[in-house]
């Protein structure tokens, strides 16, 4: 539960990351330094033996995560050792509150442990195989620790307000929790930038002065005033590249990472980062809160039709009778973590268009879509994508259209040539 929510604020306060290149090719570099008249289309380069290896094993990690997400909350009320846990957890901490957060540190401790073989291969073993990555085993362990305290935290506050909502509202508590998680995604927005991400990297002012004040005007231009922009050494960690506009208040900034700076080309970055401003200016981290939100209280309504039944045809083998009972947290993430997977294309669905939306922020905002495609181009080859993945991939794992429709809509979305009007110029100053 810490995990999903938690994710979904990060991944609504840094919409649109753009990729994970190591470098390209040699022949891409030349390609695109000596690149056509911008006034010519940007080819789509075909996914080579490598990239399709690498999209492949990926789906097959994807599958085998949501697998486990759904085996291992079954293990624990199918053999009875949630109810166990929380006979512990009782020990430890008699008052129920007590017993709550303590079960949920119990919770989210053997749940850590036993994702950690597919997690050692998914986030250190895969991406150094397919040189992808230039993280230490050491930071690498730093950081999971790191992940396990802050989710520990996070679950034990969450699973404390659940439960108290659940147990003074049986039959209600589900528009009590949907109430409470708006506030709680901001709050998170707003302490990440400020809190969470420096315990993984060292955020720094822009190396590059000029740079930095070609951003901040491009910000200005975009409507995003007051903002501060910080350079993250990422590098130790991956050779990804990412860029985006979070936070909000006084944790408002744009943060670039410093592979970023190092792979693409000025009119690249600006293009990157008026993609990314596109995103805070346009709203869509509200209204993917929003969303997301209803969409949640959706699934708590629906667990809580579900969840009694279930406990009642089942109790002797998962060894609790109530819903209020801490013991049925495993039932209540099984259920969620069902029903996220049904309505997963529509979320991913909305998350393209925004995505999308954004694309053509950016592009009218910079006026310079041979920039915009070139990125593109450069993320597809070095971070090893297949640019016209299948249908299964964009209905459950596409949050972004494909990089191939990205570099063809950077081709040819050029209305400012024609003269004709920007659906978003009214928002920094160019006609409508």
């Amino acid at each position: 539960m810490a995990a999903l929510l938690l994710g979904l604020a990060l991944a609504a306060g840094a919409a649109g990351a753009v990729g994970a290149p190591t470098g390209p090719p040699s022949e891409l570099l030349a390609a695109i330094s000596m690149s056509a008249p911008s006034a010519e289309p940007v080819p789509v380069p075909e996914a080579d033996a490598k990239a399709l290896a690498y999209y492949r094993s990926g789906n097959v990690l994807w599958w085998v995560g949501q697998a486990f997400g759904i085996a291992f909350p079954l293990l624990l009320l199918a053999t009875g050792f949630s109810a166990r846990m929380r006979d512990a957890a009782v020990r430890v901490a008699k008052p129920w509150l007590g017993t709550v957060a303590v079960y949920a540190v119990f919770y989210r401790a053997l749940d850590w442990i036993a994702a950690r073989p597919l997690g050692f291969y998914g986030g250190y073993l895969r991406p150094h195989a397919y040189g992808l990555s230039s993280q230490t085993f050491a930071k690498w362990l730093r950081d999971s620790a790191l992940d396990l305290g802050v989710t520990t935290l996070v679950g034990a506050v969450v699973a404390v307000g659940l439960y108290a909502w659940i147990r003074k509202a049986p039959r209600r508590w589900w528009l009590g929790a949907t109430a409470c998680l708006v506030p709680f995604l901001f709050l998170v927005l707003l302490i990440q930038p400020l809190w969470i991400a420096p315990l993984y990297n060292d955020f720094g002012p822009m190396q590059d002065p000029a740079l930095e004040a070609q951003i901040l005007g491009l910000a200005e231009r975009a409507g995003i005033e007051g903002s501060r922009v910080f350079e993250v050494a990422k590098s130790v960690d991956t050779h990804t590249v990412n860029a985006y506009v979070t936070g909000f208040l006084a944790s408002k900034r744009i943060v670039l990472w410093d592979t970023l700076l190092a792979r693409l080309a000025e009119p690249e970055v600006l293009f990157v980062l008026g993609h990314e401003m596109g995103h805070y200016v346009l709203g869509h981290v509200l209204q993917s809160i929003v969303l997301y939100s209803l969409l949640a209280g959706l699934g708590l309504f629906a667990i809580q039709r579900v969840a009694p039944r279930l406990i009642a045809r089942w109790c002797g083998r998962m060894g609790f009778v109530r819903f209020d009972d801490i013991a049925s947290l495993p039932l209540l993430l099984l259920l969620l973590q069902l029903g996220s997977f049904v309505i997963m294309p529509a979320a991913l669905a909305f998350s393209r268009h925004l995505e999308h939306e954004a694309d053509r922020f950016g592009l009218e905002l910079t006026q310079d879509g041979h920039a915009a495609a070139t990125a593109f181009v450069k993320l597809q080859q070095s971070n090893l994508s297949n640019p016209r993945p299948g249908s299964l991939f964009v209905w459950w794992r596409g949050s972004h259209p494909s990089l191939g429709d990205r570099i063809d809509f950077a081709s040819a979305y050029r209305p400012w040539e024609q003269g004709a009007l920007l659906r978003y110029g009214e928002r920094f100053g160019a006609p409508e």
